[in-house]
């Protein structure tokens, strides 16, 4: 905020579950489980209307990761019925997430198309890593949107709709040049130092947050087959 690459805001350290509905009156974004803020980044890349509702959340991945416990919707951390909550209590316009690239995390995905079908909304997804925009790492995610028409009366909405983005993607395979460049375009953090120590130290304090990169490309599809921007 300070350096003026996300929008002004309030930032709330409260467990979700402590969160309700009258809190998020007056907001336009609202950022869940929001990490180094790469969802907000991502919509600066994306040029991302800042007028347009808009709401951000990437659950907890470690119930559904392979590298966990595989607890799944058993685990403490599975939050989706608590983003849920809000959701279907102030139905924002917009709602961008993600979630593990796994086979738990796929069907964690259908739960959460079926939950927001159910409440009125479109639903797309789309299955991309860093390196479909040339950064050196996979971090394979499953990136998804629910898109409601309720505010545009003009437009008519079918509860099954869906929104096709996966044939917007297509995966780049290899590295490409200038990787200290890329990187500090996608990670929205600096690069300045070399070597592999270096690096290696970046991607673990990076830990499990999104690259912004990706997420501009998953929005500016999106924003594309719904015509803002």
């Amino acid at each position: 905020m300070a350096a003026g690459l996300i929008p002004e805001g309030d930032v709330d350290e409260r467990s979700i579950k402590e969160v309700q509905q009258e809190d998020l009156k007056g907001y336009r974004q609202c950022h869940f489980f929001a990490g180094i803020a790469g969802w907000s980044l991502a919509l600066q890349y994306a040029g991302w209307d800042e007028a347009e509702q808009v709401w951000t959340g990437s659950c907890p991945c470690q119930p559904f990761s392979i590298a966990g416990k595989r607890k799944g919707v058993e685990d403490e951390r599975h939050l989706w019925p608590e983003f849920h909550r809000l959701i279907r209590a102030c139905q924002p316009t917009h709602v961008f997430g993600e979630q593990v690239a796994s086979k738990d995390g796929r069907g964690w995905l259908a739960g959460v198309q079926t939950d927001l079908e159910g409440d009125g909304y479109a639903t797309g997804s789309a299955d991309m890593g860093a390196a479909s925009v040339r950064a050196p790492h996979a971090r394979q995610r499953l990136w998804w949107v629910a898109y409601t028409y309720k505010s545009r009366l003009e437009r008519v909405h079918s509860t099954r709709r869906k929104i096709n983005l996966q044939s917007t993607f297509e995966t780049v395979r290899g590295f490409g040049e200038a990787k200290d460049r890329v990187l500090q375009r996608l990670n929205g953090i600096s690069n300045r130092l070399d070597g592999p120590r270096t690096y290696r130290s970046q991607i673990k304090a990076l830990g499990n947050s999104i690259v912004p990169a990706v997420a501009a490309e998953f929005i500016k599809a999106y924003m594309e087959v719904i015509g803002l921007g």
